[in-house]
């Protein structure tokens, strides 16, 4: 854009404030400028601040190497902005211009109003990094091709039909980014990019790729997933540093053999395409990834046409919330569960066909298995039948929302195998930018949750010694001497950071620090035949030159001992000017401290539990339309407020409690006093009392119904929920004891919140249950589950606007809906309740009422009223099965069909 055309648009853009307004505009967009950085995208008016900042021109501007700016704003003004760049950050190094700050309706990112570049960009010679993603561009801007010095360029989440042939004479592009678009052909130029190392061309249309593109001999990984590719070039071979080669979902029938000789190549992709036949070489490698290949069957009749849609032969199955089972031939097939779940069987994996059942369970202590500082993720998948070995493994898809702290941890599928938990090798797939697939091949049907955890390395130590160093700390080594151990034997390594902040709070000393630590494993005998050296960084801001000696503290720890032990005096310790060296012969956990304390052992505990405690609140908040209706939930700090704002629409209630600290993993539960006790039967209610374990990835909320056995017609009932550690003992604390033990280390009572339940209107006001029939109303039978009335009084105060969809589903016909409506016009509940009572004692003794209900509920959409019924079933089912068998109208059986009770030889047990 010339400078007569710049001049006009920056002056229209001036004159729109006075200048004392422009100086305050100036002066707000400082804050957003952090040293050699200006971030401008996080807020609306990024455009505005950054041409006021060039009208200043401050002296902080002139040093500016890193911008960022959003493209969710008016077209020209991004015009006129971005044309004043090149004239006030001529330095710039680093360029971004993204959308997808801003959602839909339906969650997903909008593209920004970016739709070229001023060519005045080209003169940005010192760009090395421009990143457009998430815009409307449906060309690249000529003036991208003249960044000589451009490193890398990010185009993905764009309109891109086609890429120049001038992008290949950019001499220094190393990284280049083109996902999501419209592509479907490349220009061969781009064989000639002889610098480039990464491609991602993934979630385009791409049909064929060019000869040329096996030019690019130091390509290290290749992305084309998600393409329409048919057949590969032979000159693929040619590019010899690739390390990564990712195929996955194209319609490719066959690859070059050639690909099996690359000598660098570590992982390649090939699955879900048609290939039916693959080279030996490529068939016995253990990098190559081919799930969703129909290998080894007979090729189909050829389509009539070469256009012709291709018809995936392996039948597909989606499954109901109401199916909890589905059959498997040696056909293969793919299944999605209704709980987020997908399944792949290849063809031959069973020789007969198979009846796969599924439950998903909720997390428990004594059935999942967490390491000191694990996560959950994921509620607990069972897949049966157990044990049975597969001719083939099963893929296996887990949807989870990803943790927000990801640096030095990895995400995997843990199952347990007969007495054991393991964790399977885990590929994690992109679903939405906040949900996540993790996916694994399982030989056979056990448990399976998601656990985020701490990286792990492993390697295989031989009798010739080897060396395990940390992928996410390199300062952290173990050296295996040759002689060490008679037979292989597999070790691990998990690094844990420490932050200093916190050991210097616990200690009261500024200069107090520690190392990471590290948790050593290992299988085989307990000792080694020869000492192992370790090597630790020293603690942060200590080098081996100026440190006090008699301040190093080398600490030990054994599970399942309860303190840390000082080692110092019976190891020798080798020093450098970064790193500490030691010598062990067996594995367990270490740690190095910097401090003048002497007795660190239980201040290393101390330090410990901090390092894996939650702080969180807990919340009781009760419906607005139906104060017997209350929510309790326990959440981190960090999601309160965010909460808070989603819920207190329905919702209203006291403030957050005070911040509390958690395990994860740790039981507690919630006890409702002063005349206020829970309505129904739950299988998580123990003598009125709510059972809860906190995890700190998960919701922690329950809805429950309360009733009082006060007068609520005289006045008030002003009652509370107190929670408590642990799980439930036979007595909770009275108030008083609760208050005495507040400040005790080893308090059970965490937090008091009230709870008030209205005055009822009158003998004449409407009640919960006003109008209807009193006389004993059960649905079901008790051998299958039955609902109560007062079960069903739980369903109607849950419903809200939603039972009108609920009834239909149900069978009331549209014309007894409007007379219920009219009948209780002004009355809301008594509306649900009328529509729910009626129709159940219609349905009194029939077979199918129960399983009618709980489908209206998940037709309608209330999933969750759903879940709840099927739990009151279950817990009828099981006091069933308890009252015949002590009565002796039937042998126990630890294996009751359905029941979600762990049985001696399930985890819960272990």
């Amino acid at each position: 854009m010339s400078a007569a055309v710049e001049g006009p648009e920056l002056e229209a853009a001036a004159d729109a404030e006075d200048a004392s307004e422009a100086v305050d505009a100036g002066s707000r967009a400082l804050p957003f400028l952090g040293g050699n950085r200006l971030s401008l995208d996080l807020s609306p008016g990024g455009c505005h601040r950054l041409l006021h900042l060039c009208v200043q021109q401050p002296l902080q501007l002139l040093q500016v190497e890193f911008l960022r700016l959003s493209t969710h704003e008016d077209p020209q003004l991004l015009e006129a902005t971005l044309a004043q760049v090149p004239r006030s950050l001529s330095r710039l190094r680093s360029l971004v211009l993204k959308g997808g700050q801003h959602r839909d309706t339906l969650g997903a990112c909008l593209r920004g109003a970016l739709t070229t570049l001023p060519a005045g960009l080209s003169g940005l010679t010192h760009l090395a990094h421009l990143d457009l993603s998430f815009n409307s561009l449906e060309t690249l801007p000529v003036c991208v091709l003249g960044m000589r010095g451009l490193g890398a360029l990010l185009l993905s989440h764009n309109c891109l039909s086609e890429l120049p042939e001038a992008l290949g004479a950019l001499p220094a592009l190393t990284f280049l980014a083109v996902t999501h678009n419209r592509l479907q052909m490349l220009p061969p130029a781009l064989g000639a990019l002889s610098t480039l190392q990464r491609l991602d061309l993934s979630q385009n249309l791409l049909d064929t790729l060019p000869p040329e593109i096996g030019g690019l001999g130091n390509l290290l990984e290749l992305n084309l997933a998600s393409n329409r590719l048919q057949s590969l070039p032979a000159s693929l071979a040619g590019l010899r540093s690739l390390r990564l080669l990712v195929l996955h979902s194209n319609l490719l029938a066959s690859v070059p053999a050639s690909l099996a000789r690359l000598p660098l190549l570590t992982r390649l992709d090939l699955r879900d395409n048609r290939l039916r036949d693959l080279p030996p070489e490529l068939l016995d490698a253990p990098f190559v990834r081919l799930q969703g290949n129909p290998l080894g069957e007979a090729s189909p009749d050829a389509p009539s046409s070469p256009g012709a849609a291709f018809v995936p032969e392996m039948p597909r199955l989606f499954l109901t919330s109401d199916l909890d089972s589905f059959p498997v031939t040696p056909g293969g097939c793919s299944v999605t569960l209704a709980c987020g779940v997908r399944l792949q069987f290849p063809a031959g994996a069973t020789i007969t066909p198979i009846t796969i059942r599924y439950r998903l369970l909720l997390p428990e202590p004594g059935l999942v298995p967490l390491g000191p500082h694990d996560a959950l993720l994921s509620r607990v998948l069972e897949l049966q039948p157990h044990g049975v070995a597969f001719q083939q493994d099963v893929g296996l898809w887990l949807l989870f929302t990803p943790p927000r702290a990801r640096r030095c941890r990895e995400v995997v599928v843990r199952t347990r195998n007969d007495s054991s938990w393991s964790d399977l090798e885990t590929f994690l797939e992109e679903e939405a930018p906040k949900r996540l697939w993790a996916h694994c091949q399982v030989p056979h049907f056990s448990w399976f949750l998601v656990v985020s955890r701490p990286v792990s390395d492993a390697c295989l130590v031989p009798p010739e010694g080897t060396l395990l160093c940390s992928s996410g700390h390199p300062g952290v080594k173990v050296i295996f001497p040759a002689g060490a151990t008679e037979e292989p034997r597999q070790v691990s390594m998990q690094v844990v950071r420490v932050p200093g902040r916190e050991l210097r709070a616990l200690l009261g000393e500024p200069e107090a620090a520690a190392s990471p630590l590290l948790c050593l494993s290992q299988s085989g005998p307990p000792s080694f035949l020869r000492p192992i050296t370790v090597q630790l960084p020293l603690p942060s801001g200590v080098t081996g030159l100026s440190l006090d000696r008699s301040r190093l503290h080398l600490l030990y720890w054994a599970p399942p001992a309860a303190t840390w032990d000082d080692i110092t005096a019976q190891v020798v310790l080798e020093l450098t000017h970064l790193y500490a060296r030691f010598q062990v012969t067996h594995f367990s956990w270490y740690w190095l401290w910097y401090t003048t304390k002497n007795c660190v052992g239980g201040l290393a505990r101390k330090a410990w539990e901090r390092l894996r405690l939650h702080r969180v609140n807990l919340i009781a908040l009760q419906r607005r339309r139906d104060p017997e209706q209350v929510l309790l939930q326990c959440l981190p700090r960090n999601k309160v407020d965010a909460t808070l704002r989603r819920l207190l629409e329905r919702y209203r209630g006291p403030e957050p409690s005070d911040t509390v600290e958690m395990f994860e993993g740790e039981e507690f539960f919630a006890a409702f006093e002063r005349g206020i006790d829970v309505d129904a039967d739950r299988p998580d209610c123990v003598e009125g009392r709510i059972c809860f374990v906190f995890y700190s990835h998960l919701k922690n909320v329950k809805e429950v119904y309360v009733t009082t056995t006060l007068d609520r017609e005289a006045q008030a009932v002003r009652g509370q929920v107190s929670f408590y550690r642990g799980a439930v003992p036979v007595q909770v604390p009275e108030e008083a004891e609760a208050a005495r033990q507040r400040k005790g280390a080893d308090a059970l009572w965490m937090a008091t919140l009230p709870i008030k339940l209205p005055r009822l209107r009158g003998p004449e006001g409407p009640r919960r249950g006003a109008g209807l029939s009193l006389a004993p109303l059960n649905l079901g039978d008790a051998e299958t589950g039955f609902l109560t009335q007062s079960n069903l009084l739980s369903v109607a105060g849950r419903l809200g606007p939603d039972w009108p969809a609920v009834a239909l589903h149900l069978g009331v016909s549209y014309r007894e809906l409007q007379r219920i409506r009219h009948e209780f016009r002004d009355d809301l509940d008594g509306q649900i309740r009328h529509m729910l009572f009626s129709w159940a004692e219609r349905q009194a003794g029939q077979p199918g009422a129960v399983v009618l209900l709980v489908q209206a509920l998940e037709q309608s959409d209330r999933k969750d009223v759903a879940e709840e019924v099927r739990a009151v079933l279950e817990l009828g089912r099981r006091k069933y099965q308890d009252s015949i068998q002590r009565t002796g109208l039937a042998p126990k059986d630890p294996e009751v069909p359905g029941s979600s009770a762990p049985q001696p030889s399930e985890p819960a047990q272990a």
